[in-house]
């Protein structure tokens, strides 16, 4: 369970890092399984964040849970209650992805999630997550926010690339009356971040990879609006523990070995 001051800081800030949510081990393993994973590598898209020039962003976007071990991770008790303790609610998965932010590989516009996806889902009860499997630095493009942005609400969002961007305007405004905070992770550690809080990331331009998995969560009683959404959204979480996930693991360790 988070303590009063991590429930403060959510609320104030936005955002929450919880240190070492996984140990060294597993956090050593479902890398080395992503690096291994050939069917990762063939399911990569290279999105292009920008409107002129730029570097391309890596990832693998999975809108359903299946029987991997990153699926199996995004369903981890060390994950899921510290959200279900922040919102005093269970959650439903919507979405993960593996940012694979290998060197000079690019990052984000200034967005909101909930920016993305308020036409699919009634209430701002969105929460995503932000797993390190790699050190996230500055120097290889960790996610930045706007402290405590998320008590602006929602904003306009437009077109930049392959991505969504919030209102320039705003945030111009936002950059100069919120300060930046560059979230910088060690590996096993998690960010929170609330659906409303604006973030991005820069380029990674050093030599060092910053791999990560984040995933996206609603609140149980929060009310999809559309029906092809509801459908791939997963039913409320049954979270799982550490053995569970490590027989998927140690499962997909083997098929990757074979291959």
């Amino acid at each position: 369970m988070l303590s009063k001051e991590q429930h403060e800081d959510f609320k104030q800030n936005g955002y929450l890092i919880v240190e070492n949510v996984l140990d060294k081990a597993a956090v050593k393993q479902i890398r080395l399984t992503a690096e291994r994973d050939a069917q990762l590598a063939k399911n990569v898209q290279i999105n292009k964040n920008y409107e002129e020039e730029g570097v391309g962003t890596k990832l693998v976007y999975k809108d359903r849970l299946g029987d991997d071990a990153y699926s199996a991770y995004v369903r981890s008790r060390r994950l899921i209650e510290p959200m279900e303790d922040l919102f005093n609610e269970k959650m439903r998965h919507y979405y993960h992805l593996q940012m694979l932010k290998d060197p000079n590989t690019g990052g984000w516009q200034w967005h909101q999630d909930y920016g993305y996806h308020y036409k699919e889902f009634f209430y701002p009860n969105f929460v995503s997550l932000m797993l390190a499997l790699d050190p996230c630095t500055r120097d290889n493009g960790c996610l930045r926010v706007l402290r405590g942005s998320h008590h602006i609400g929602r904003l306009e969002h437009q077109e930049c690339g392959s991505q969504l961007m919030a209102d320039p305007e705003r945030i111009e405004w936002a950059t100069r009356e919120l300060e930046e905070v560059h979230c910088e992770l060690s590996p096993g550690s998690v960010l929170y971040f609330h659906g409303n809080i604006l973030h991005a990331s820069d380029p990674n331009h050093s030599s060092l990879p910053r791999w990560s998995i984040v995933a996206a969560y609603v609140t149980a009683s929060n009310t999809c609006v559309l029906p092809e959404v509801e459908k791939k959204l997963s039913p409320v979480l049954d979270s799982w523990d550490d053995k569970k996930i490590a027989i998927i693991c140690q499962t997909n360790s083997s098929k990757n070995d074979t291959n």
